[in-house]
């Protein structure tokens, strides 16, 4: 992998933390030159603490699952918020979801347990995946999710074949493609045709796939399931795909006669990760998703199903940074400047993954102008272990405590050991007190797991 050429162009941007606007947590703020969040001291924190740490913003989490409940209900009032645990899921935020009257997306036996451990309602649970093994599948049955939904012909079977066992019958959701191309990351868009995931409207599947679920025993088919994909600013994309659902509701019902009971539109609202970026709001988000399908169902003489959306990073991104202790700065004359830190691409993998970008400050120079450059590297040995090309920063050294902006999502979840690096812990701040969920891993941690 070769590092992009610094650019001549590449200016600071002078903007001190709270300028940052939509990147910041709702209770960042800054007092004696320190960042604060949740009342806590993150310099503070990250010293008695250790770093790298990941923290999130308690009232921020919880604001943001209130916000979608109270848009989307505006717009439907049978509906739900299906948060995607996949953004961020420990048993400390599972239930916090579960207090919020939220239901609770997972997409593997691992998140499944992490629910049960938090003591989520298992009938607020919609199981994702597109190739469930077996014993996946029987935990799911075993212990009552309220949802799975299918990606395949064979799934479907598996399901009927397992429930009629269990002398019981399973809700499912068939999960739809719409052929919308999302306007996102290519690995990041989920609906367009040439999909790992979900039946195919336009070639016919789909219409097979409903026909079998109706068909097997120990199958309940409860509805309809689409996502078109992840960080989407542009909300067309959820209307166009709300009208290709819609007209096959239709061709449904006129075929078969089955009208569907529920739909979960999916998520993928975007968030800032930038100063600069300018996302939609959840209640535009609602009115265009939530809304439009209400208004397309009653157009086409559709019962409106019970409606859901899957919002994850639009919930927990923004309410999340990570800390960092500086261990060097290395300036290479006319080439760059390079900030090391004690972390990197094991706990933040997303920006050697696909070109992630993110906005940081010196939390212990919080009130001080970002007047230089320099790219945050972490300790890794890889090339490509970087956190931020070219960031924006206070002035920097050896010691100060780096706070990087929009890491509660797709960061802990994703994290390794490479290099045999041991995981961060992870602190809840809420009213001036932290609340650790997630402990720091250790060298014994590492070593539970090795036969010798």
């Amino acid at each position: 992998m070769s590092l992009p050429p610094k650019s001549e162009n590449v200016k600071a941007d002078g903007r001190t933390t709270l300028e940052l606007g939509g990147v910041l947590p709702k209770t960042a703020e800054v007092r004696d030159g320190h960042l604060f969040i949740g009342g806590v001291d993150m310099v503070k924190l990250a010293r008695v603490m250790g770093t790298a740490l990941y923290v999130v913003d308690e009232d921020h989490f919880r604001s943001q699952l209130e916000e979608y409940l109270t848009q989307v209900r505006a717009n439907w009032q049978d509906s739900d918020v299906v948060y995607a645990g996949k953004a961020l899921a420990t048993v400390g935020t599972d239930k916090i979801v579960a207090e919020e009257g939220c239901c609770l997306d997972v997409s593997s036996g691992g998140e499944l347990a992490l629910a049960q451990a938090a003591g989520f309602p298992m009938e607020r649970i919609v199981e994702h995946g597109n190739n469930k093994t077996v014993p996946e599948l029987e935990e799911a049955l075993d212990a009552g999710v309220g949802l799975i939904v299918v990606d395949t012909h064979e799934e479907l079977e598996r399901i009927s074949r397992l429930a009629v066992a269990r002398e019981m019958s399973q809700k499912v959701l068939v999960r739809v493609t719409p052929g919308v191309v999302a306007d996102t990351h290519a690995y990041i868009q989920t609906g367009a045709e040439d999909s790992k995931f979900g039946f195919s409207i336009h070639n016919g599947q789909a219409m097979e796939a409903l026909k079998l679920a109706l068909s097997l025993p120990g199958v309940e088919l409860a509805g309809l399931h689409m996502h078109i994909g992840s960080q989407i600013f542009d909300l067309s994309g959820f209307a166009a795909a709300n009208v290709v659902a819609a007209d096959f509701m239709a061709q449904v019902k006129e075929e078969t006669g089955y009208e569907a009971g529920m739909l979960d539109l999916g998520g993928g609202l975007g968030i800032s990760y930038q100063a600069a970026d300018k996302p939609s709001t959840i209640a535009e988000y609602a009115q265009v998703a939530i809304g439009g399908m209400r208004d397309l169902c009653q157009e086409r003489g559709l019962k409106v199903p019970h409606l859901m959306v899957e919002p994850g990073r639009s919930v927990v991104a923004n309410a999340g940074v990570t800390l960092y202790t500086v261990g060097s700065v290395k300036e290479i004359p006319g080439v760059r400047t390079w900030v090391a830190i004690d972390g990197g691409m094991t706990d933040n993998i997303r920006t050697a993954l696909y070109g992630a970008s993110y906005e940081a400050v010196v939390a212990n120079k919080a009130d001080q102008p970002r007047t230089e450059v320099a790219t945050i590297c972490g300790k890794h040995c890889e090339s490509g272990d970087v956190i931020i090309y070219d960031a924006s920063l206070q002035p920097v050294e050896p010691g100060d405590t780096i706070c990087v902006f929009t890491t509660g999502a797709y960061n802990h979840t994703m994290a390794s050991n490479y290099n045999a690096q041991v995981r961060p812990a992870m602190v809840l701040v809420r009213d001036g007190k932290p609340r650790t969920i997630i402990r720091r891993e250790t060298y014994q941690d590492l070593l539970a797991r090795e036969i010798y």
